[in-house]
């Protein structure tokens, strides 16, 4: 049984009539006759009533007609998928873009990538909302609903005016910050990424979206906040955290799309081969 032959069915079948059908599909009745003949044959039922005015469905083409549309659906998406020459790729920050964009050409130098860039408010990226195939981006947030995987495990730290009392410490904890102005996200950011940057704690202080208000508001006003260790923050200082769980660099995505899958595919390859170099 051939998808072609289930096509010649399907569009007899709405259509209750050969000639029309055949139109419909830019062929001559005759052949059309004939693969459904063969493929009442193969299936060893009648799935058409047969009369000069037209044909009407037997119980069996009501059951095929169904079925046929729904693997007809199926095999469209299928051949979409693999034939999408273009991938929108959601970052919040650089999470090693240039390493995964290298692993990824290695397969797929013919893919158009597209680039969007999400604030701090949206760690997701546009998953949710399908203004992105996959993100890469920096948990915890909200995974319900998505399919994520680690690539790496950063640990946190306090960033501090450089002329903080606590800036000259080599390690500290959120109850040394206790007290202090944080920057933090707006309502309506996701809860667990949300509650994550300020300590697990509520706070008050400036609301910042973005990586640069994060950096002046420490610099202007002397607030505290979060950061993974290793950001180039400028004059301002970074001091471990010892009781805050580590930051993960995360690939999300939410359909097992093939070009989906091998970017995610390659995006593990570049950190596993930078892990194993460091």
């Amino acid at each position: 049984m051939e998808l072609r032959t289930l096509r010649y069915f399907v569009a007899v079948a709405e259509e209750l009539h050969f000639g029309r059908a055949a139109r419909r599909l830019h062929v001559s009745q005759p052949p059309l006759s004939r693969a459904i003949k063969h493929l009442e044959s193969d299936l060893k039922t009648t799935l058409l009533h047969r009369s000069p005015a037209g044909v009407t469905l037997t119980d069996a083409g009501q059951v095929l007609l169904h079925e046929a549309k729904a693997l007809l659906d199926h095999a469209d998406r299928i051949r979409t998928k693999l034939a999408r020459r273009t991938l929108t790729v959601g970052m919040l920050a650089d999470h090693g873009a240039a390493r995964v964009a290298a692993a990824f050409r290695e397969q797929h130098a013919g893919v158009e990538i597209r680039i969007r860039e999400a604030g701090l408010t949206n760690p997701t990226c546009g998953l949710r909302t399908g203004q992105v195939d996959v993100a890469l981006t920096r948990g915890p947030f909200d995974e319900t609903g998505l399919k994520t995987r680690i690539l790496r495990q950063d640990p946190v730290g306090a960033v501090l005016r450089a002329d903080d009392p606590l800036a000259h410490r080599e390690h500290l904890t959120t109850a040394d910050l206790a007290g202090r102005e944080w920057f933090r996200f707006p309502d309506g950011t996701d809860e667990i990424w949300r509650n994550y940057w300020t300590g697990g704690e509520p706070r008050r202080g400036p609301i910042v979206r973005a990586v640069q208000e994060c950096v002046q508001s420490v610099l202007w006003n002397g607030s505290v906040g979060l950061t993974p260790l290793g950001h180039d923050l400028g004059e301002l200082k970074v001091v471990p955290l010892t009781d805050m769980p580590p930051s993960p660099v995360v690939i999300a995505w939410r359909e097992d799309d093939p070009l989906i899958r091998s970017f995610v595919e390659a995006a593990t390859k570049a950190y596993t081969v930078c892990t194993e170099t460091a």
